[in-house]
């Protein structure tokens, strides 16, 4: 889906790039038993104290329910509608099951509307079906992976991502995700198939900062802008770097490896991902 460049008649709008949304069924309502209203703290905890600097404001949304299990097994469902989500930056389609119930799922790039999709071990390894890794051929790009059976989908969720399956052995297969990291998943774990749809979400620009107000996001002010008392990058004369970047409370913010040593879930890690 091609990204389009809006006419400059303004200076917010130059510059600006939006998604085209030609992949969307056209204007329809959302399902409303499927949606909830989002809950906004504005970056406040329970005491009305800001603990999360540059949140608040932006537009009012509702969320609508994935169902990231997909655990209607063996019940064929129609695509009725490929709709745009406020709160996830992939598509999300409006599943019509031969039952009857009505879910949303994830759209995968290149699923249309009328067309027919299953989930289960009966299924086949066509885009949009949700099976076992154990029956997925080998070399598939598949999307919406569990890491726990039955925990439902927790990897490979936003626009554009994907992972592809690269070999079994035993319980485990082994997955290479688009960051380079190469991880072992049980195979009774389930996955969707085919990439994630709008892959071309990285390249908007929104154009002005009004834009990102509506997003919910406050300007965000540089370390070395503020005092020494706010920052330890702050103060000095002039246009001082402040050394080495680091956040407020002196953790450096480049480079410093963040994650646990002793994980969980490092010993299914077979190679880390790739340094840029």
């Amino acid at each position: 889906m091609p990204v389009r460049k809006i006419k400059p008649t303004t200076p917010g709008q130059r510059g600006m790039k939006i998604n085209s949304f030609e992949e969307l069924s056209g204007a329809s309502k959302p399902h409303k038993p499927l949606l909830v209203a989002k809950r906004r703290t504005g970056g406040r905890n329970n005491t009305g104290k800001m603990t999360m600097r540059y949140i608040g404001g932006g537009f009012r949304k509702k969320v609508r329910v994935i169902d990231f299990k997909r655990s209607k097994h063996g019940v064929p469902g129609t695509v009725k509608t490929v709709e745009y989500d406020p709160t996830r930056s992939a598509w999300v389609s409006l599943i019509n099951y031969a039952d009857g119930d009505k879910q949303y799922i994830i759209t995968p790039n290149g699923l249309k509307v009328d067309q027919t999709i299953l989930s289960g071990d009966k299924a086949g390894p066509e885009i949009g079906n949700c099976l076992s890794i154990k029956n997925i051929p080998l070399g598939t790009l598949i999307h919406n992976i569990e890491l726990r059976p039955g925990q439902g989908a927790k990897m490979a969720r936003s626009a554009g991502s994907y992972a592809q399956l690269q070999a079994r052995e035993g319980r485990y297969a082994t997955l290479k995700l688009p960051s380079g990291e190469t991880r072992m998943v049980l195979v009774n774990c389930m996955a969707t198939i085919g990439t994630v749809s709008n892959a071309e979400h990285n390249q908007q620009r929104l154009g002005k900062a009004g834009k990102s107000r509506w997003l919910g996001r406050r300007p965000r002010v540089r370390g070395v802008a503020m005092n020494p008392v706010d920052h330890p990058m702050g103060g000095g004369e002039g246009r001082s770097s402040g050394g080495q970047p680091r956040n407020r409370n002196g953790v450096y913010s480049k480079g410093l490896k963040t994650r646990a040593p002793k994980k969980h879930s490092n010993k299914y890690i077979i190679a880390r991902k790739k340094k840029k």
